[in-house]
């Protein structure tokens, strides 16, 4: 009779070891909209005020870690783009570039923002 309860439970085990429980609910779910919201409207709120000349530092102090960064030498200067979330394009649960407003700087100054401002980089 054990063995027969050790077969059912190891099926049991078997059976549901392919199932995922998900706890949280969505990634689009009511809390986290509201997070990428809000990130997104201080985003844009401190980069309508950012003026050129405004120092690296200065930039993250007021938004904090980029979604992502870049950085490389050229013609003499340092140049740092870092890509923060200002509009949302996918519901896929991932900030994608296309999603974000570039800053760059060069020798640590903010020279320009935005998709023309990158593209002449």
């Amino acid at each position: 009779m054990n063995y027969l309860k050790v077969i059912t439970v190891a099926s049991a085990m078997m059976a549901l070891s392919g199932c995922v429980v998900a706890v949280g609910g969505h990634d689009d779910d009511d809390s986290s909209k509201s997070a990428w919201r809000k990130t997104q409207k201080h985003n844009n709120q401190v980069i309508s005020n950012l003026q050129t000349g405004t120092s690296l530092d200065s930039v993250r102090g007021q938004l904090g870690t980029p979604d992502f960064s870049e950085s490389f030498s050229a013609n003499g200067a340092d140049t740092v783009v870092l890509f923060y979330r200002t509009q949302h394009e996918h519901s896929d649960g991932e900030t994608s570039k296309d999603e974000c407003t570039p800053l760059i700087f060069r020798n640590g100054l903010l020279t320009g923002w935005g998709d023309k401002a990158y593209r002449q980089l």
